[in-house]
């Protein structure tokens, strides 16, 4: 649990390199950011992660109403450790990765909670269906980098539960059957890096 003096400094650090109400711009840093999944078959969870993603994140802690997150998967890039089993998820039964390369997710609205705790309310667009979400997120912290002096960096972890069928990934049998279950349990754990 964070002490009073630790959250202070956190915003402080923030503060000091903030200017006016304006969101600084920070760039995700792949080789440490993650955007993984669970999904049930029967009753055991399978864990997959998506290796192709990009986005902007411009966020200020301090006034989260001015940020925004838009981040962009590439479905293609689906890894399950099964390589059968992620080609078929490539395929029309599932993402149909070639008519829908991309899903896509922007924020329309940013809250904060307290405590390190925000909401990004937006638009996320998989297949052909776009939907209204929350995507809770909480700022695990904010550093210098002492492997690259002079750099900023800092880390958010978001979660949220996605029904597949909503957005037609796995209709027909796939949909019918409880072999797999419609709740996708995903996972965004994202180190970034100050631009500005």
């Amino acid at each position: 649990m964070k002490t009073i003096l630790s959250i202070l400094l956190l915003f402080g650090f923030f503060s000091a390199q903030t200017v006016s109400a304006q969101a600084r711009s920070w760039k995700i840093d792949n080789y440490h950011s993650n955007i993984a999944f669970t999904i049930n078959h029967y009753f055991t969870p399978i864990p997959g992660t998506f290796h192709d993603f990009t986005g902007t994140i411009n966020f200020d802690p301090e006034n989260p109403e001015t940020g925004e997150i838009d981040i962009v998967v590439q479905v293609a890039s689906v890894d399950t450790d099964v390589e059968r089993r992620d080609d078929h998820l490539r395929t029309a039964d599932f993402f149909e990765v070639e008519t829908y390369p991309e899903m896509h997710f922007r924020s329309s609205d940013i809250r904060g909670h307290g405590d390190n705790q925000f909401t990004a309310h937006g638009l996320i667009t998989i297949k052909d269906v776009t939907k209204e979400i929350e995507l809770p997120f909480e700022l695990l912290g904010v550093t210098e980098d002492v492997m690259n002096p002079g750099n900023t960096i800092a880390g958010l972890q978001g979660s949220l539960n996605l029904n597949r069928l909503d957005f037609g990934v796995g209709v027909g049998n796939f949909a019918s059957t409880a072999v797999i279950g419609s709740d996708v349990n995903i996972n965004i754990f994202l180190e970034v890096i100050l631009e500005d």
